[in-house]
């Protein structure tokens, strides 16, 4: 099309003016999914403010736990400096998979057919008459 989309639209990276207002502000880092995440500032409270920059849609989703905990001012520094390295047994992160085929759908879910195992028999409707 030849227009510079990211000045006109939010959704589907930061705009030019979000780009513009991030200068002089301190990069902290990157998360394995690329988005990029910066300090700077203070609010009224004193508080540093944070952003994430999205690579990608703008889904608050894919923003793994650890920069979650950062952006929400639950840890001080970066992830990577602060936490504990991973752990053999914890499971890699992935973003939200609802509304997409990856997402878990439970026998009887009209998606899977809506067909569901009959009840074993120890259910008995109620019935007005009763």
């Amino acid at each position: 099309m030849g227009l510079p989309f990211p000045i006109f639209t939010w959704w589907n990276g930061a705009t030019f003016g979000t780009r513009m207002g991030l200068r002089g502000k301190k990069r902290i880092g990157e998360d394995s999914l690329g988005n990029l995440y910066y300090e700077g500032g203070r609010d009224p409270n004193g508080i540093p403010r944070r952003w994430v920059i999205y690579k990608g849609s703008n889904d608050a989703s894919r923003i793994p736990p650890e920069w979650f905990s950062w952006l929400h001012h639950q840890i001080e520094g970066a992830p990577e400096e602060v936490l504990p390295p991973v752990r053999g047994w914890e499971k890699p992160w992935v973003p939200n998979q609802t509304g997409t085929e990856l997402a878990y759908r439970p026998p009887g879910a009209l998606e899977k057919g809506g067909q569901r195992v009959r009840a074993t028999g120890d259910y008995e409707a109620w019935t007005p008459d009763a």
